[in-house]
């Protein structure tokens, strides 16, 4: 049968209890979290009266615990109990379970005999210890708790007791406990702690010290510290001085004071760990400095991990868990910018110390960690870390365009050679999985391109893959009408293209080039790059990508007013589309034929659309269709008709859907404004135009802002409100400065009146 059991009653009884008062001093210069401590002192007062304060190093936990503490002594007066149990003290190893239970037994006045009993028996002192404290009113302080399992057995039973543990974990397998995450002080608080601790008048919440110390309470003192110490040192030239790259943590040390010793001691633990989960999360930290990103999800640090998505999600969470990390939203992480620096100097050093990032020194993990996104050999060092991530956003960019681009001449001719370049000889190529939706194609790009902008602008020197990677992801940049972003990678893949020595790939980015021009308005800057990457084209004897050339040429060509030239460019494209029989491109540049016609006769123009949309209904290929009936809606706007244009706006914008093309979709806007407007519908014009306003701004779109900007002058007008016309119309003149637009001139004239 089971062995029998030492319960609470068979221990003899306690010496009396002579009421500990073990608390550290308050606090000094406390500021700030009143509502912390409000929410606290409720809880130890209330039902739960088991608090869990946690957060990551240096915010702030036991601060406020001993600060709540001292405030609630009189109400238990039995005692105030402390253990510090070292869960991550700097050169200190955690305490046992059994050693915490042997001093709390002793503070409480047990005989030595029992205490040491206690030692060799901690179920029996753990009951023991809920005996002592069953009919008091005590309250408990287990400062530094690594875990749950180090908690629990140091739990008082009884109702009159409380306990506040801090933590740098939420330790939720602590049942019943009530949870406090702390995050940084405000910047109004920072300032005041730096300003009580430095005795520097001065410091407000906009000095750089408050970010520069990450509004950590730890990091402050320290600076704080460090002013106070040197009446010499002012607050801007120990900014500066924390600016340096690769300096911060350096002088975030003072006396016994360290935020690199804080953070080491948890990575220190997850690296000796006999964990296989610990060891990955030290390892994955190392990456995460070594890319040094805005945010991080779980695809990404399984291929840099080099194992699967379950196991690299589990090294995340651990580093949650321990507070180096920050969960976002769901599947998004973070680092603190103070683990930041910390996350880049562990991977510097590592890389210095071995040649490779870490896995020297936790190859075990690197042995058993094969799966789908396993990474190739020499991955560990820091540029083999920055090649694998710049292949994953290639290969995820390429499936983004699968989802986006229908099938057809224009998605063979963008991906033409990046299969090529994202093989590696010897190499399976990596599982894929099914492929994406247009949903999840955008809210992929979505949530990743903050990443590759930082990614592209950190290395783009040494990025082979940087022009594959843009070609790849034009199709979602384009259609969310990320312009700004767009012009910036554009520029870093054609300079990378030509350092290449890839023609085909300087081709793709000059014609990707003259598109963001032609988008932002400038279509005698859009006409030269597409001009030189039609001559490239030829040489590379692409006919489909001459064809693409010649109808980009004559859409521009329109633009400008060079409609002869124009005209030969988009009949020349025709000729080449029905050589290919390629459908798509015939409708498209028959579309672009009926832009130029409108210039001379609009119902020729409507019959060119006309049959643009046929081929499109024929294809069902929605951008075609969306286009014609944009370009059939102004073809009647040209004509004084704006009821039989508004159908066709209303049409093309139906058709764009939830994941509408911006360019194409703001053309069927602005046009519903027009017509709208045409037919005295001021209310729903302004509706619409204001909209449209509020999308092309936060998009940075400044060509679509000055068009818009125009229209909203014209309705403020018609409503009376002429000042407030000549500013829109003032402010849409800049937005159009640098530009070719016609509009720019009929705004100098609206403003000269």
């Amino acid at each position: 049968g089971p062995a029998e059991t030492t319960g609470p009653a068979e221990i003899t009884g306690p010496a009396e209890i002579t009421g500990p008062a073990q608390l550290p001093p308050a606090p000094a210069h406390f500021t700030g979290r009143e509502e912390a401590v409000r929410e606290l002192r409720r809880a130890l007062r209330g039902g739960a009266r088991v608090a869990v304060v946690s957060g990551m190093a240096g915010v702030g936990k036991s601060a406020l615990a001993v600060h709540v503490a001292h405030a609630l002594r009189a109400e238990f007066p039995d005692g105030q109990l402390y253990v510090n149990l070292r869960g991550a003290t700097p050169g200190m190893t955690p305490l046992t379970p059994s050693q915490a239970l042997a001093t709390l037994l002793r503070d409480l006045g047990a005989e030595p005999r029992r205490a040491r009993d206690g030692a060799e028996d901690p179920a029996a002192a753990s009951a023991l210890l809920r005996s002592l404290l069953a009919p008091t009113r005590t309250l408990m302080v287990l400062d530094d708790a690594a875990t749950a399992a180090q908690v629990r057995p140091l739990l008082p039973a009884g109702d009159g007791c409380a306990v506040v543990v801090t933590s740098r974990s939420p330790l939720t397998a602590l049942d019943g406990a009530e949870r406090f995450p702390l995050e940084p002080l405000s910047d109004g608080d920072s300032a005041a702690l730096l300003r009580a601790v430095s005795g520097r008048a001065g410091l407000d919440a906009g000095h750089p010290l408050v970010e520069l110390a990450g509004r950590l309470p730890l990091a402050l003192r320290i600076v704080a510290a460090r002013l106070a110490a040197r009446r010499a040192l002012t607050p801007d030239a120990l900014a500066e001085l924390l600016k340096v790259s690769g300096g911060r943590l350096h002088h975030l040390e003072y006396d016994d004071l360290s935020v690199r010793r804080s953070l080491a001691v948890a990575l220190d633990a997850l690296r000796t760990s006999e964990r296989e989960t610990d060891r990955d999360a030290a390892r994955a930290l190392a990456r995460i400095g070594a890319l040094d990103l805005p945010t991080y999800g779980v695809p990404l640090l399984a291929r840099l991990l080099g194992t699967d998505e379950l196991r690299a999600g589990a090294a995340l969470d651990r580093l949650v868990d321990v507070a180096l990390l920050d969960e976002t939203s769901y599947g998004r992480y973070t680092p603190h910018d103070l683990v930041r620096d910390f996350a880049r100097e562990t991977a510097a050093g590592a890389a210095t110390e071995t040649g490779t990032a870490t896995d020297t020194e936790t190859g075990k993990a690197m042995e058993t960690g094969a799966g789908r996104g396993t990474g190739p050999v020499g991955m560990g060092t820091g540029a083999g870390l920055v090649e694998e991530a710049f292949r994953w956003y290639a290969e995820c960019a390429r499936r983004t365009l699968l989802a986006i681009l229908p099938d057809g001449l224009d998605r063979t001719d963008r991906l033409r050679g990046v299969d090529a370049a994202l093989t590696r000889p010897g190499l399976p190529a990596p599982d894929e999985g099914p492929p994406l939706t247009a949903e999840s194609a955008f809210a992929w790009g979505d949530t990743e391109l903050a990443n590759v902008l930082a990614l592209t602008e950190r290395h783009s020197d040494s990025a082979g893959l940087l022009p594959v990677l843009v070609r790849c992801l034009f199709p979602y940049l384009q259609r969310r009408g990320r312009l700004t972003e767009l012009a910036a990678l554009g520029t870093l893949a054609l300079d990378a293209a030509r350092r290449q020595g890839d023609t085909a790939a300087e081709a793709q980015a000059l014609t990707d080039a003259a598109g963001v021009h032609f988008m932002s308005g400038r279509s005698s800057e859009a006409l030269a790059l597409n001009d030189q990457a039609l001559t490239l084209w030829r040489t590379l004897g692409y006919v489909s990508c001459v064809r693409r050339g010649l109808n980009n040429r004559g859409l521009l060509l329109e633009g400008l007013g060079r409609h002869a030239e124009s005209a030969e460019s988009l009949h020349r494209s025709l000729d080449l589309a029905r050589e290919l029989a390629d459908p798509l491109s015939e409708a498209i540049t028959l579309s672009h034929l009926g832009n130029l016609y409108e210039h001379t006769d609009a119902r020729a123009a409507i019959a060119h659309h006309e049959r643009s949309l046929a081929i499109g209904d024929t294809l069902g290929h929605a951008v075609v269709r969306q286009s014609a009936h944009c370009n059939i809606g102004y073809a009647h706007l040209t004509l004084g008709e704006p009821a039989a244009a508004l159908g066709h706006f209303e049409e093309s914008l139906r058709l764009h859907g939830e994941y509408e093309d911006w360019h194409g979709a703001s053309q069927a806007r602005l046009g519903l404004v027009r017509a709208l407007r045409g037919l005295s519908r001021t209310a729903d014009a302004t509706h619409e135009c204001a909209a449209l306003l509020d999308r092309a701004e936060h998009r940075g779109d400044t060509h679509m802002t000055g068009l818009a900007g125009h229209q909203r002058g014209l309705l403020l007008r018609a409503e009376g409100r002429e000042e407030e016309a000549y500013e829109q119309w003032r402010t849409a003149l800049a937005a159009l400065d640098g530009t070719d637009s016609r509009v720019a001139d009929e705004l100098r004239t609206l403003l000269a009146q």
